[in-house]
């Protein structure tokens, strides 16, 4: 495979002081249609047990996954729903969302996910919200003879000559993501030609010489091919089309000229998004 271009994931914080290594891409240019993926990975319950409270979002879709510990999510839609290891959440937050995100008690022993953020077309910005999760049933899994197992996490995939589907199948621009896992020396043989931004974060061990914290951008019209090292790895794969359109970003707002962020913010102060009951 061709690796375009790597990226070294940065310490930062957000929320009520949550720890997280973040990359982000708020131009909408480098990893279009993906704007944040930010990693919470940590075992001192300090480091996240202030959580994410009360915020809102504009024209953008959230996608969270949890590896390990869990948030209690909550928002203005009425939806309040326990997320835990192996679950994912989906937010198509277009014209307005209010949600808060916080750690359940059991998370004190650690937490291990991602707060991924993908940017939606001007036609989809001012569209209803719409929410889903993956808390009712497993999500679909397959395995191949060396040990690496894709779990699908959005969207649909083709691996180990077996197609599989996750039930959230409706992300911006057909976005679709998925988690690896390889056993010591596994390996693993793709073909992403249909996605326009093939991206790889690696956040367990090592692969194709990167080690944890790495994201890699790769030619989505070669082949991907993966090999872990003697300890395994554990790897996020984001696939998506681009939007190609202009991005205005503030804060939790995501839409295309200045003048509509600023908008979004008198709605915002009006009240327009609600409020958590």
């Amino acid at each position: 495979m061709k690796i375009l271009k790597v990226i070294k994931s940065q310490p930062s914080q957000d929320g009520d002081g949550v720890k997280i290594n973040r990359i982000a891409a708020f131009d909408g240019r480098l990893l279009d249609p993906y704007l944040m993926i930010d990693e919470l990975k940590s075992d001192d319950s300090q480091d996240f047990m202030g959580g994410f409270p009360p915020h809102p979002h504009r024209g953008i879709e959230t996608f969270t996954y949890i590896i390990k510990g869990g948030f209690e999510h909550q928002d203005q839609m009425g939806n309040k729903k326990a997320i835990r290891a192996g679950d994912v959440q989906w937010m198509s937050t277009g014209s307005g969302v209010l949600h808060s995100e916080m750690p359940l008690a059991d998370a004190k022993l650690g937490m291990h996910g991602f707060q991924i953020w993908l940017n939606m077309a001007a036609k989809d910005k001012m569209r209803d919200s719409r929410y889903g999760d993956s808390t009712l049933a497993p999500l679909p899994s397959v395995e191949n003879e060396t040990g690496a197992q894709l779990k699908a996490l959005a969207g649909s995939w083709h691996f180990a000559d077996q197609a599989i589907e996750s039930p959230l199948n409706d992300l911006s621009t057909g976005a679709a993501l998925a988690d690896f896992t390889f056993a010591p020396n596994g390996s693993a043989e793709l073909s992403l030609g249909e996605f326009d931004t093939v991206a790889i974060y690696i956040h367990t061990g090592s692969l194709a010489g990167y080690s944890a914290g790495h994201l890699l951008l790769i030619d989505a019209k070669q082949d991907v091919s993966l090999l872990a090292d003697q300890q395994g790895a554990g790897i996020l794969l984001l696939c998506g089309r681009k939007i190609n359109e202009p991005v205005a970003h503030l804060g939790p707002f995501v839409m295309n000229t200045q003048d509509e962020l600023k908008q979004a913010v008198r709605d915002y102060q009006n009240g327009f998004f609600g409020q958590i009951n």
